[in-house]
């Protein structure tokens, strides 16, 4: 689905943003919908913040540190400033009233500051492992907060949560390279591209790389496995967001089935899930049947 972020900051105009997944749906509990939706224009802010317009990085990461400021003068019970008032508002609502974790907000500054610094480098990530730690930071937090609100702390539902996240994020990438490669947003492990033959130091040259498909296969196969590792919390999460998450998952999983329909051609078009869609993501989300005894 595509959605306008009017954006609080006077100095940048609106920006239209594509979301795969839904955000505070009807399937949500209405008691819910306001913390999470603080937490999604938390976080959608701080990742405008980051990546769009054309500011140079040293102001990005000021105003990310300025952004930083915010949150725990929010945390602190302090009254917001007027550059970012529309989001700390109701964060500051979602903090009292949930007991939000402020940990799970910082490491999703952190990941953004990491984008700034990192992604324009076209050394990228160095290998999987690395690349899953940023996850840990931009991705998982944001899954963690969700079981938080929906009083879900199992270690094993934290430990699903997780994979999913993770296989969110990499979906992302791997939905977005022809996107993300022309822009400077380097995702692509040095280590799988050396593995394939592909010269990780010279990002100009993969689109056009016979083996670039046979990558991307391998590194979608990679999100594939995480996403249905995490599949199970489903069972887990109580009541209608129990459906979300599955609807979540089956389009995660769809996304992937694009790319390979596009014979891994990722950094030649990128691929969307839209209404169309919604009858086969329902019937899958069906079939994923009833928690295990």
């Amino acid at each position: 689905m595509r959605r306008v972020t009017p954006t609080t900051d006077g100095r940048h105009a609106p920006v239209t943003h594509y979301e795969n997944f839904p955000v505070a749906s009807w399937l949500c509990p209405p008691r819910l919908r306001p913390p999470i939706a603080a937490i999604y224009w938390f976080a959608r802010t701080a990742d405008d913040i980051a990546d769009e317009g054309d500011a140079p990085a040293d102001r990005r990461l000021a105003d990310l540190a300025a952004y930083r400021d915010e949150l725990r003068a929010c945390v602190a019970g302090q009254a917001p400033g007027d550059r970012w008032r529309g989001v700390f508002l109701p964060l500051a609502a979602a903090l009292r009233d949930f007991r939000l974790p402020p940990t799970m907000l910082e490491d999703l500054l952190d990941a953004f500051c990491q984008d700034v610094r990192k992604t324009r480098d076209a050394a990228g990530y160095a290998d999987r492992a690395e690349l899953l730690d940023y996850c840990r930071r931009s991705a998982n937090p944001v899954g963690r907060l969700l079981l938080h609100l929906y009083g879900v702390d199992a270690p094993a539902a934290l430990a699903e949560s997780d994979a999913i996240c993770s296989a969110l994020q990499l979906i992302n990438f791997w939905q977005d390279l022809s996107r993300d490669v022309p822009r400077g947003r380097y995702y692509l492990p040095a280590a799988d591209c050396r593995r394939h033959g592909i010269d990780a130091a010279a990002p100009a040259t993969w689109a056009a790389h016979p083996a670039a498909p046979a990558l991307v296969r391998e590194l979608c196969e990679w999100a594939r496995e995480r996403m249905l590792a995490g599949a199970p919390l489903v069972h887990r999460v109580p009541g209608r967001a129990g459906w979300e998450l599955r609807l979540v998952v089956q389009g995660g999983l769809r996304i992937l089935d694009k790319i390979d329909a596009l014979q891994y051609q990722a950094m030649q078009a990128r691929p969307t899930v839209g209404a169309a869609d919604a009858p086969l993501l329902l019937w899958r989300a069906l079939r994923m049947g009833q928690s295990p005894a």
